[in-house]
């Protein structure tokens, strides 16, 4: 019973690491997993038991090693069984021809450097008990594996999956997939027998056949069960118990003909035919346990043989690094080569180079199984892990730096479609003004209406250009997750597209949906996200609803609070309180540059509404002088026709607290909008948090504004006459002319 209770206490601080580990690792961009295999080092002997040995010893003691490997080789056959189901035929679909010259070619040129490179390590790292063929194609296959889970995660979360790269690259990676297992399943079999004597070849042979009933026999089974599946309508505790028998079956079936259990695993989740409801439902309920639990146990495992103190003199360090050096040039080099060869510029051909480089925990399970069964040295192993985890953490930068997002074409048909649209838009005015644009983060298509509204109301005047883009993210959480396989993104992109169609069928006018361009994304940080595609695509302004984050009650914190901080761009928060109409407007005026975007805002729904009537309330305090409008809006104001001017009625009131009197102020009108200043109780804080206490006071709907820029106009493109450089020199030479304003004030 102290046995298992102290294996019980050992799972309970792996999965607690390695959830902590691996969040850390995605909060600078890398994957999950790999965090996860730093969290199971950790616990081992290359940091924990280094650190504190008799800690270490205490808590990790040889008799529950046992334990942990039982439960990491369940987890391994229930994962590798997934990896299989994940394995759809689509990805073999397009782009066949050059996949599977670029992905032979990408294992045999590794392949044959590690060939090369076990001269020199067969004799220094290895002992005379391990056949040299053997040691020869095990080192081959660890070079030449490509993380096929991995990779797939890293082009959903870059938005990959519906380019020609992404598309390319899954189908190298699937290619890839199957040749390594091959090659892997016959070093075993080598391993196993010393070398290719006769065993070996009926090893060879029956995992042959044993292939074939698969594909023949075992997929005529599964299909029955899936005809089961679709009568029923939903996956029973029946059937889902058949098939996790038949992964068990298969992989003690495949271990018994002499390769390894996680074949048997591959084998059934691949011969599953990919009826999409089925392989989501499946995947669901399987992935869950699989990943938060066993797997960390198989990463602890690993880590608890990863000595990294083994590494003790130069000259190891130095065959570390060629090991590493080798791994590379071989995936890269071979890759490169192949893709150009096929027709591919040098651009992707580079960013295939580094993603084909990925080799994350399908390298781990590769290294395990040459552990196990002695081919390769603790001292190997520790060298051969430093080079998965390094390949893997490099492969997201060098993806980045290669192939930059801003020359990622995510969608084509939305790309081409918006072009279209832009180009009608700009020949049909004479003066070839860019049209108008606001970005806006839609998190949830069926409660804000309100913020779309808003924005084709501060946008849209029917004699200038305007473009609209709902921009929804889809944040996944996990990278193991079966939702971010490339398939099932693609499925989920779809669907919120439609949801975003659904919602501007519902805006006013009509007129105006041509104008409004989706865009739908994958993504693992919003705020991020957001703020990148911000800094691509340049809009005039961000409009952002509020949301109250989970673990506070501050309506600016959270992923609003991030996106005021990062975002390039000038940014608007709406705190819609349900009113539709906006023909009366507040703007509460104290003279910095976010009260200016205030009111120039207020100025575009004010010429594109002919009924709408703008207030600007300016509360001064004892002492205080009235502020002037800038002189930026001065020039634009005098710009104005005498019909819109007519309708502006500046107030200045005498006010011991500011936003009191905005707060009364509110009760009269359908939208106060305020920028970010300490006078309504808006502004940034040294620790990084905004206070919101007027958009809790307010009783109208509130627009809260931070301006990023001065220079930016959102007034140009209704009056065009009103340049950029007449901006900027009258905001010059009113430094010393102090000009007046052309509105009556009312005391």
């Amino acid at each position: 019973m102290h046995t298992v209770i102290l294996v019980l206490v050992e799972v309970l601080i792996v999965i607690g690491l390695s959830r902590l580990v691996g969040l850390a690792f995605k909060s600078i961009k890398q994957p999950l997993v790999i965090g996860e295999i730093v969290a199971g080092i950790m616990l081992g002997p290359s940091l924990f038991g280094l650190i504190a040995p008799h800690a270490a010893a205490t808590l990790f003691p040889p008799e529950t090693i046992p334990f942990l490997n039982v439960l990491s080789q369940v987890g391994l056959i229930f994962f590798m069984f997934l990896i299989g189901l994940e394995l759809n035929s689509k990805y073999l679909s397009g782009n066949l021809q050059a996949a599977v010259l670029t992905s032979n070619v990408s294992i045999v040129v590794p392949f044959s450097l590690a060939t090369i490179l076990s001269l020199l390590l067969y004799p220094l790292v290895s002992n005379g008990s391990v056949s040299f063929t053997a040691f020869t194609l095990f080192l081959g296959a660890a070079m030449s594996i490509t993380a096929f889970p991995v990779l797939a995660r890293i082009i959903t979360e870059n938005n990959l999956q519906g380019t020609r790269l992404g598309t390319l690259a899954l189908t190298c990676a699937a290619v890839d997939d199957v040749t390594a297992w091959c090659l892997l399943a016959l070093a075993i079999a080598v391993a196993r027998h010393g070398s290719i004597d006769r065993q070996a070849i009926l090893t060879i042979i029956a995992s042959l056949l044993y292939i074939g009933f698969m594909f023949s026999v075992g997929r005529w089974f599964l299909k029955r069960l899936i005809t089961h599946y679709r009568r029923a309508g939903r996956l029973s505790q029946f059937v889902l118990a058949l098939i996790y028998m038949g992964v068990v079956a298969s992989a003690l079936i495949t271990e018994l003909i002499g390769i390894h259990l996680i074949f048997g695993a591959f084998l059934l989740g691949a011969a599953m035919p990919k009826d999409a409801e089925l392989v989501r439902e499946l995947a669901i309920k399987t992935e869950d346990f699989v990943l938060i639990f066993l797997l960390p146990v198989f990463f602890a495992y690993s880590g608890l043989k990863t000595q990294i103190g083994l590494l003790n003199r130069p000259e190891l360090w130095l065959l570390c690094a060629l090991i590493l050096g080798v791994a590379i040039a071989g995936k890269y080099i071979g890759t490169y080569v192949a893709a150009r060869v096929s027709g591919i510029n040098k651009r992707e051909a580079s960013a295939l180079g580094w993603l084909m480089n990925t080799r994350g925990l399908t390298e781990l399970i590769v290294l395990n199984i040459g552990l196990e069964l002695g081919v390769i040295s603790p001292l190997l192993f520790t060298m051969l892990v430093i080079m998965a985890l390094v390949t893997t953490f490099m492969t997201s930068p060098l993806l980045e730096w290669t192939y930059p997002k801003r020359l990622i074409r995510l969608d084509v048909v939305e790309a081409e479609a918006e072009h279209e649209t832009y180009t009608e838009v700009t020949e049909s005015i004479e003066s070839f003004v860019t049209p108008y644009r606001i970005l806006v983060p839609v998190a949830n298509p069926t409660t804000q209406k309100g913020l779309l509204q808003l924005a084709v109301s501060i946008a849209f005047n029917y004699g200038r250009s305007a473009v609209i883009n709902p921009f929804s993210l889809i944040e996944l959480e996990e990278d193991y997750s079966f939702e971010s396989t490339p398939t099932e993104a693609n499925r989920l992109i779809a669907e919120r597209r439609q949801q975003l169609e659904e919602l501007i069928s519902t805006l006013e006018p009509p007129s105006i949906y041509s104008h409004i361009h989706p865009i739908v994304r994958i993504s693992s940080n919003v705020a991020r996200e957001t703020a990148q595609i911000a800094k691509i695509e340049q809009p005039d302004l961000i409009l952002v609803g509020w949301h109250r984050p989970a673990f506070s009650n501050n309506r600016l914190g959270g992923r609003v609070g991030q996106i005021l901080t990062t975002a390039p761009v000038d940014v608007a928060v709406f705190v819609d309180k349900g009113g539709e109409r906006l023909e009366s407007l507040l703007v509460p005026y104290s003279a910095n540059i976010h009260d200016d975007l205030a009111l120039i805002l207020a100025l575009r729904l004010l010429i594109n509404r002919d009924t709408c009537m703008l207030h600007i309330l300016q509360a001064l305090t004892v002492n205080q002088t009235q502020d002037e409008l800038s002189y930026e809006l001065h020039a634009m104001i005098e710009r104005l026709p005498a019909s819109v001017r007519e309708r502006i009625e500046i107030k200045t009131v005498a006010a011991p607290e500011p936003m009191e009197a905005v707060v009364t102020a509110s009760e009269n009108v359908d939208l106060t909008i305020a920028g970010t200043s300490r006078a309504w109780g808006i502004e940034r804080q040294t620790l990084g948090r905004y206070t919101d206490e007027l958009a809790i006071k307010c009783r109208s709907s509130l627009l809260i504004t931070r301006r990023y820029s001065q220079i930016t106009s959102h007034l140009t493109s209704l009056l065009p006459e009103v340049t950029h450089q007449e901006i900027i020199r009258n905001s010059q030479q009113g430094i010393d002319n102090s000009p007046q304003s052309p509105i009556t004030n009312n005391h």
